[in-house]
């Protein structure tokens, strides 16, 4: 196998291959993330922003299932950098689309194209690590491919866009500025993939064969991630804890939110997670070196243990003061004692009771707490009276006539507690201590975010066939499409369950205890893979 000292400067290879990470996270940020969602929603209406949701769950979808079969046509030779180019050209065209069409439909249409772009140019870009690098330096050459990212891509033209944003006061040419300015990054910034980076490792097949042979390679590649223990381990292994991982990038502003924290200062807080998570990635690679891949991703886990007692902590610290206001609001429509003649009408009185119950937690984050009070109150008056458009429907004038009474004496009871100036302050405590917290976590999350991403990605490069390197990471792709499943549907669920977001956070530990527990008793199938196949790409590089 073909050796180079690990400190060594990056050859022109490796350093087209990491530069591909700075052109490609910008998707990620303004169009996955941040900016594209939000773009899409103040253009969508009730009815795009339901569909959203699908979308987003169909595009991932569609990237998951295409990912093996798009790796195994990829391992044929001369095939890895043609599919490259196509998905780039895919992602970037179909973004630059969406800075010009008004249409919500054609907005969820073309986010999907280009969704499925992205994810299947990373398919390939993955799998290249193992014919830019060798394997002593895939760990070193994987972290600053998302150190990169994080420093280029996650950050700059993200900042820029804020900036156009900021100055335009979120007008559309803002907008538009922020989705174009995705394609022109990733565009100009993939050339050096494209230009300097060679499929060196490949299987040579006739053109004439090569569908059936790429699907039943494809087969030999599902059975064999299945029967090797080592490679099975490891793969559950990370779809377990990255599954944890991704729930903590998805969930973090959302839970943020629950708790009342301000929005700008999350948005600055994730932005020195991606400050943070650069370097740490570097360092990251410099530690596996020393202590191995294996135990620098199980260190990580442990300190998502941390990151999640912390997110436990900061909610422990607000939601007493949020229950405290669902307890009171609950109690006080109980005591109006609504009743109505029909079944129908009872349905819809809980459904709008409901309703006040969730809204009077948002309201209780608002500045001007009784004035947002005021604003839910009759918000729901509108609706209890005016029920059309709406989901409420009481039969008749009567029953309408009661809701609005009924509400409207919930409202003036819970004005009182909205002007409770002790329970304010103390509530204004606590969200500050929180807000202090969530900064905190942003730099933990930081420290391992992009380490145990860059890692997993290299360790697996080690575990599998160099020459069907692309097929492989297919798989590894789905694992990781897929891994934004489990986490979220806990939080929610225990959030359900509870009546408390902090218990939710506290449930992803589930996932990285068992991800880092499968790790740890499984170290030995894990380095016995690791053998075999250093082993078994030795020899196929002495037969070359």
């Amino acid at each position: 196998m073909r050796q180079r000292d690990p400190n060594k400067r990056f050859t022109l290879q490796e350093k087209s291959w990491i530069f591909y990470d700075w052109a490609n996270s910008v998707y990620a940020t303004n169009i996955m993330a941040v900016i594209f969602p939000i773009y899409y929603a103040s253009a969508a209406g009730d009815l795009g922003n339901k569909w959203w949701g699908i979308g987003v769950s169909l595009a991932s979808l569609i990237g998951a299932v295409i990912a093996p079969t798009l790796g195994a046509l990829a391992d044929f030779k001369g095939n890895k950098k043609k599919l490259l180019f196509a998905f780039i050209l895919i992602g970037a065209l179909a973004t630059a689309v969406l800075a010009f069409v008004g249409d919500w439909k054609w907005m969820l249409i073309g986010y999907v194209i280009s969704h499925i772009g992205f994810s299947g140019s990373c398919v390939f870009y993955d799998s290249f690590l193992t014919d830019v690098t060798t394997e002593d330096r895939m760990d070193r050459v994987s972290s600053w491919g998302y150190a990169m990212g994080y420093i280029g891509g996650s950050t700059i033209p993200f900042v820029i866009s804020i900036a156009v944003m900021l100055l335009n006061n979120y007008n559309a040419f803002s907008m538009k500025f922020a989705i174009l300015i995705v394609t022109v990054w990733w565009l100009v910034f993939s050339i050096p993939i494209l230009k300097n980076v060679k499929q060196v490792h490949y299987v040579e097949i006739p053109q004439s064969e090569l569908a059936k042979h790429a699907f039943r390679n494809l087969w030999d590649t599902m059975k064999r991630c299945v029967s090797n223990k080592g490679l099975f381990i490891y793969l559950i292994a990370y779809f377990l804890y990255i599954d944890g991982v991704g729930a903590v990038i998805s969930l973090a502003t959302n839970y943020g939110a629950t708790l009342g924290l301000g929005t700008t200062g999350m948005i600055f807080a994730l932005l020195v997670t991606q400050l943070v998570a650069a370097p740490c990635a570097i360092l990251f690679s410099k530690l596996s070196g020393k202590f191995g891949a294996i135990r620098m991703i199980i260190a990580a886990i442990a300190m998502y243990f941390v990151i999640c007692g912390v997110g436990f902590f900061m909610g422990r610290l607000v939601e007493p003061y949020q229950l405290d206001l669902v307890a009171t609001t609950r109690n006080t429509i109980k005591a109006q004692a609504v009743t109505f003649e029909s079944a129908e009408d009872k349905k819809a009185w809980e459904a709008l009771s409901k309703d006040y119950v969730e809204d009077t937690r948002a309201a209780l984050s608002a500045e001007d707490r009784a004035a947002a009070f005021d604003e839910v109150t009759a918000d729901l008056a509108r609706k209890a009276s005016d029920p059309a458009g709406v989901s409420y429907a009481f039969s008749g004038d009567a029953a309408r006539t009661t809701a609005v009474s009924a509400i409207t004496a919930v409202g003036k009871e819970l004005d009182t507690y909205a002007k409770d100036t002790q329970k304010q302050a103390d509530y204004n405590g606590a969200k500050n201590t929180a807000t202090i917290l969530f900064w905190v976590l942003a730099v933990l999350v930081g420290t391992v975010q992009g380490g145990i991403q860059a890692l997993s990605r290299s360790y697996f490069g080690k575990l599998v066939p160099q020459t069907r390197s692309a097929e492989y990471f297919g798989f590894y792709d789905v694992f990781g499409k897929f891994a934004t499943v489990i986490g979220p549907l806990l939080y929610a669920m225990f959030y359900m369950l509870t009546d408390r977001a902090s218990i939710g956070i506290l449930s992803l530990l589930i996932l990285f205890a068992s991800g880092g527990l499968l790790l740890l008793f499984g170290r030995k199938e894990l380095e016995k893979t690791e053998i075999e196949m250093r082993e078994a790409n030795a020899r196929m590089q002495a037969r070359e």
